[in-house]
């Protein structure tokens, strides 16, 4: 009998020696969030066959903001409405003579073929009233409905009219900082003359940017891959020390009880 009770508790031992290992690692990644790090091409006329295309640009940005209202996460959130008060982000376009007129996404990049990828193709058609506009692009990813991060922006380029000819195209690749989950994306315009924002194109205009399965490169892992974790810093365990711990510990534990 004493066997047996001695052998049921390590059975629980170690259960709850593993949840307190990732209640940890939980603590950690929260006191030291990932800076969001990606590479991106950009232009009119590029193919879709992934980034490096044209000259390549890379950002680093803030830590993902996963928590909160989408309301007054953009740039265009700062600007005032014409209409009086200011534009909550994804709003309706303040001025009419700009708008966006259709924009898709391809994925890319899925290496351990788990369905996320961390490969992003943008392209969006800008249309305007006018025979000649320059504008930029702002694009946002948001995280599970949170609120929107910025990452990644244009140069200004130039819209003809309502011409289905001057599609502008951005490809991402992300490189860290981005959990795997479900995102969707907002693009935003504005007047390169003065910065003002004209239109917005978001998951409430299309289907096809909301629900997009991504994560960042670091954590697409292929297959095979062997993950080296190495923890700094005095007095921390790492996972596979810990675990060859309790290993021993409860072969020592089962020897004396059968003792």
């Amino acid at each position: 009998m004493k066997t047996q009770t001695r052998r049921l508790n390590y059975v629980w031992f170690v259960p709850a020696a593993l949840l307190l290992l990732a209640a940890a690692a939980t603590s950690r990644a929260e006191e030291s969030p990932e800076i969001r790090s990606s590479a991106s091409s950009a232009g009119q006329g590029i193919q879709r066959d992934g980034v490096g295309d044209r000259v390549t640009t890379y950002d680093e940005l803030d830590p993902l903001v996963v928590n909160g209202s989408r309301a007054n996460s953009t740039r265009a959130s700062g600007q005032k409405n014409p209409a009086g008060g200011t534009l909550q982000s994804g709003a309706q376009s303040p001025n009419v003579d700009f708008w966006i007129f259709d924009a898709s996404v391809v994925l890319f990049s899925d290496l351990d073929r788990d369905g996320f990828y961390f490969g992003i193709d943008l392209i969006f058609d800008a249309d305007t009233i006018y025979d000649v506009a320059d504008v930029y692009a702002v694009l946002y990813l948001s995280y599970e409905l949170g609120p929107w991060n910025e990452y990644a922006s244009t140069e200004d380029f130039t819209i003809f009219g309502a011409s289905g000819g001057d599609e502008y195209s951005i490809e991402t690749e992300l490189l860290s900082g981005y959990v795997t989950g479900s995102y969707d994306i907002l693009i935003e315009l504005f007047d390169a003359s003065d910065g003002t924002f004209v239109a917005s194109f978001g998951p409430d205009e299309s289907s096809q940017l909301s629900n997009l399965p991504l994560e960042d490169a670091g954590r697409d892992t292929p297959p095979g891959t062997t993950i080296v974790v190495n923890e700094g810093g005095g007095g921390a365990l790492g996972l596979l020390g810990l675990l060859a711990l309790l290993g021993v510990a409860g072969v020592f534990r089962l020897r004396t009880a059968a003792v």
